[in-house]
């Protein structure tokens, strides 16, 4: 299923000093996803819902009722505390999938500690029977990740495939796919180019659309489908630059976010 993630509307939800007048909230980006004719929708960690009230969520239970639109969570770090907290907003909401990425602290512990740290939130998740996605953030390069989700070995716990977090862990997008296939229950979707500098002084990581970049799809859905993982929730994402000012920026959000659905409907498993 095409879904789209929170960090669409990064811009738009506000990121450090940048703070929009009128940050979208979790209901504006239902509308807007159902709006593009997608019935799934990831909310993640840059609009916390545990920061929520409990009428805003029964709001937002209400709308994606009333819209046919299903839920997956995201959040940062494995305290069990706040887990616990996003596990009853999952029953609350329907959500049957919780994102986590480990947040720096945690990544930098070892392999066997991080572990651990998903011992220790697998039984409520289980009890709740909320799928538990480890993301490959930018501090968790892929062979630690497979090595972590492979010493735990619980079939609730598995990967949410990011195909370009990794290039800030020195990998590159086909080393990535290639490792985390096997365990992706989710996947995050998006474009990238290598822009060189002007001046002939290196290059940049610049995101784009998707379908504009270097990201190839297909081979993402093949070497899911060399898996078996053909019936896992696709969210979209993209890395937009600042555009220089609010209003230029949010007019390309919602721009990228119509081109990449387009990109992604041609490729659907």
């Amino acid at each position: 299923m095409l879904g789209i993630g929170s960090y669409a509307f990064r811009w738009a939800g506000g990121i450090g000093d940048r703070i929009p007048p009128e940050p979208i909230t979790p209901i504006q980006i239902l509308d807007r996803a159902a709006g593009l004719g997608i019935g799934l929708v990831q909310i993640a960690d840059n609009i916390p819902l545990h920061r929520q009230s409990p009428q805003a969520i029964t709001a937002l239970a209400e709308r994606a009722s009333a819209l046919g639109m299903k839920i997956e969570l995201g959040m940062t770090g494995c305290d069990p505390a706040l887990v616990g907290t996003y596990l009853d907003l999952a029953g609350k909401l329907g959500a049957s999938l919780l994102r986590i990425a480990p947040s720096a602290e945690e990544s930098a512990r070892s392999d066997q500690d991080v572990a651990a740290l998903f011992r220790d939130i697998l039984p409520a998740a289980n009890a709740a029977k909320v799928t538990l996605a480890v993301e490959n953030h930018f501090h968790l390069p892929s062979p630690r990740l497979v090595s972590i989700i492979e010493d735990v070995a619980d079939a609730n716990l598995g990967v949410c495939l990011d195909v370009a977090n990794s290039i800030a862990c020195e990998e590159w997008p086909a080393e990535t796919i290639a490792l985390l296939a096997p365990y992706a229950v989710n996947l995050h979707l998006k474009d990238f180019r290598i822009a060189l500098d002007p001046h002939g002084v290196g290059c940049a990581i610049v995101g784009v659309p998707l379908g504009q970049g270097l990201t190839d799809i297909g081979t993402v859905y093949d070497a899911l489908a060399k898996h078996g993982r053909t019936d896992i929730n696709t969210i979209l994402e993209h890395w937009l630059p600042w555009q220089g000012s609010l209003a230029p920026t949010l007019e390309h959000e919602m721009t990228w976010l119509e081109q990449s659905v387009a990109a992604a409907r041609k490729h659907q498993l």
